[in-house]
């Protein structure tokens, strides 16, 4: 095998595993020892968080109230989490939190059909100011 071949492999490999979901491990650690780590992917951002799914869950409600969002739907049950709200311009946000461990969640927030990476980021800075 030449050089250009396994280059080319290289990058093929590198391009399949960061689409198969590898890409937060590789960019964040693993679950339990990457609280805090955050990433935007595809018009959501992902943060790992050293939070109970339940106190995570709290300080979402109490952020997206403080912001003067409008909840439009909400759901919790032992291992995840909705919250959907409106904000006065009209774009949708859609919260969702996943118990990794009993002290970590996963918080994913989109704003819009297609995202928007800053309000994302202040929904999560107002959400950890929280905790």
């Amino acid at each position: 095998m030449n050089s250009k071949q396994g280059l080319l492999i290289t990058m093929v490999g590198m391009g399949l595993l960061m689409n198969s979901g590898c890409a937060a491990v590789l960019v964040g650690g693993a679950a339990a020892g990457a609280a805090g780590t955050v990433l935007y992917v595809k018009g959501e951002l992902h943060s790992t968080e050293g939070a109970s799914l339940d106190r995570a869950w709290n300080a979402t409600q109490a952020a997206i109230g403080d912001m003067g969002f409008t909840v439009t739907a909400k759901d919790k049950d032992a291992v995840s989490a909705e919250l959907n709200a409106i904000t006065a311009d009209g774009k949708r946000i859609k919260i969702v939190l996943n118990r990794e461990a009993d002290n970590v969640t996963e918080i994913s927030i989109r704003v819009g059909t297609f995202g928007d990476e800053s309000m994302s980021r202040l929904i999560l800075e107002r959400i950890r100011k929280r905790f």
